[in-house]
């Protein structure tokens, strides 16, 4: 069963920090690039930060050298961590594989990032 379940969201204050968990199954984690996109209120979901099954990753350049994606392979989990939030920042925070499997979506997870 196909699954992506967010977690680690919270409220945080500018120039703060938050990692993100997201858990899935081992066949998506294996077979598939994973990636964590946000939505922010009134906006389309973005693409934030992917990460390759052979380790390779891209970030949007909203936030090259501030976020960080990795994976792990024997939990089946994919991680974002965040430094030095921004008030921009501000939205759901989704995993998925990329390209996406539009079924799937999670519920997210909310970060909010107070100026």
């Amino acid at each position: 069963q196909v699954q992506f379940v967010e977690s680690g969201g919270g409220l945080m204050q500018s120039g703060g920090s938050l990692r993100l968990s997201c858990a899935t199954s081992g066949v998506i984690f294996r077979i598939f690039a994973m990636a964590w996109y946000r939505q922010a209120p009134g906006q389309q979901r973005e693409l934030v930060a992917r990460v390759t099954s052979g380790g390779g990753t891209n970030y949007a350049d909203a936030v090259k050298g501030r976020f960080t994606i990795s994976g792990d392979d024997a939990k089946n989990t994919v991680y974002l961590q965040m430094n030095n939030l921004k008030p921009e920042d501000t939205a759901v925070y989704f995993c998925n594989s990329d390209p996406s499997l539009p079924d799937y979506w999670g519920q997210g997870t909310q970060v909010t990032v107070s100026s």
